[in-house]
């Protein structure tokens, strides 16, 4: 059954090489199973109900990948969109959780909208590249202060805004040490290095009793704090509004570049062939739409799949495992439960140094290009928000390409994108 629904032989696997995938992409993702509730929780999110959010999230992401898409890709809450949830939306903002449920709500019915109408494509087409790699580099910086910020590393000054915190806590040696851990172990090609990270780290702050053991196995938490808390109505405030654009901004770039990288590697798509990114869009749509009734941020592709990729993964079967994976994680909510804030921490820093990869993309020669891709990964971190990171880009590119007599080279998705923030600051700075 397995084999005629998924085409195994077709594709040149087998369901044990599929298996092997699954649990391989799994590995390296299941890290989110402890961040996410940390990170969330921090709005006053019930931190067990989001702990089953994250997981039913990406078990159903990860599941109608497998069975529409059929394609080996895992899905789960995104990393980034979270921090701008928790910290820049709800912390800084000051709209309730329960709004910020709405706007990834409306996100995801717009993505899916997008993704029906072939307007997707459109926008996609329209974004400078050296823009798409600084918006990944920016949300890797705003990723990496938070991280800093969490362990202690980083504490605020009134002399000068930031300086170095008291490396000789205990919270703070122990989330150096697990980022040397995760950033060794990865350097090594072991799997699951992030995962390995954060769990060693928690027994270690249990031994040096820092932290809490409360246990490893129980039946699943209620979900009921979270569930279908959304306020829609409340998501279409004013304020908001620019908020839910750079939900599906960051969720388009985010889910297509993802989408394309992995299945180019698994080849899955080849030039002048049909392929199932129309179907793999709208699944990661629908399982936003679905994230954001259970009670977590915006879901969607995780890069983390082309591990499985690389594993031998070819068809939505992997996909499927790793959706079942996420379903039996449930049962280790004590676990999640018992993990620290400086365990978690070394994990979002690793990732951040992952994502700054993306500025060697950038084309640092033409300084219309470079200065607002600049721009857009400073001004995440300093100012604490994706979205004026992506403000500030957008408008900056647009304007430097006018000014220096080149506006046809912006396409008409950019000077929409940048009259929306301009508009955006103009009438609705508060």
């Amino acid at each position: 059954m397995l084999e005629k629904y998924f085409n195994l032989k077709e594709q040149g696997t087998s369901v044990r090489t599929e298996v092997i995938a699954g649990v391989t992409t799994f590995l390296t993702m299941a890290y989110i199973i402890f961040v996410n509730p940390e990170i969330l929780s921090s709005t006053g999110m019930d931190r067990n109900a989001v702990f089953v959010a994250t997981c039913l999230a990406a078990a159903i992401g990860s599941l109608i990948m497998g069975l529409v898409a059929k394609w080996p890709i895992g899905m789960a809450p995104g990393m980034g969109l979270n921090a701008f949830f928790a910290f820049t939306v709800v912390g800084a903002m000051g709209f309730s959780w329960q709004q910020a449920l709405g706007a990834v709500f409306i996100s995801g019915v717009i993505f899916l909208l997008l993704t029906i109408s072939g307007v997707r494509s459109w926008l996609i087409a329209g974004i400078p590249h050296s823009m798409r790699s600084a918006i990944a580099a920016g949300i890797g910086l705003f990723l990496g202060i938070i991280a800093l910020k969490s362990s202690g590393i980083v504490v605020a000054s009134p002399a000068t805004l930031v300086t170095l915190g008291d490396l000789s806590q205990t919270g703070t040696l122990l989330a150096i040490a697990g980022f040397f851990i995760i950033a060794a172990l990865d350097a090594l090609k072991v799997r699951g290095a992030i995962l390995i990270g954060i769990l060693v780290i928690t027994i270690a702050s249990m031994a040096l009793g820092v932290s809490q053991f409360n246990g490893i196995v129980s039946m699943p938490p209620s979900i009921l704090p979270t569930f279908l808390q959304l306020d829609v109505m409340g998501a279409l405030h004013a304020g908001l509004v620019h908020v839910i654009l750079v939900f599906v901004l960051v969720e388009v770039f985010d889910a297509t570049g993802t989408l394309i990288g992995v299945a180019k590697r698994a080849g899955l798509i080849e030039p002048g062939k049909p392929n199932r990114l129309g179907r793999a869009l709208l699944a990661d749509s629908t399982a936003i739409v679905a994230g954001s009734l259970l009670g977590t941020s915006s879901t969607t592709a995780y890069v983390e799949s082309a591990s499985g990729v690389q594993a031998g993964g070819r068809t939505g079967l992997t996909a499927l495992v790793i959706g079942v994976l996420f379903l039996a994680a449930l049962f280790f909510s004590p676990l999640a439960g018992s993990v620290p804030a400086y365990a978690t921490a070394p994990a979002l820093l690793y990732v951040a140094c992952l994502m700054m990869r993306e500025l060697v993309e950038v084309e640092w020669a033409d300084i219309t290009e470079a200065a607002p891709a600049a721009l857009t990964a400073l001004m995440m971190p300093f100012t604490y928000s994706i979205a004026n990171g992506l403000a500030f880009g957008f408008v900056s590119y647009a304007a430097l390409k006018l000014l220096t007599g080149r506006p046809g080279e912006v396409h008409a998705a950019t000077w929409l994108v940048a009259a929306l923030f301009i508009i955006r600051f103009a009438f609705f700075a508060h």
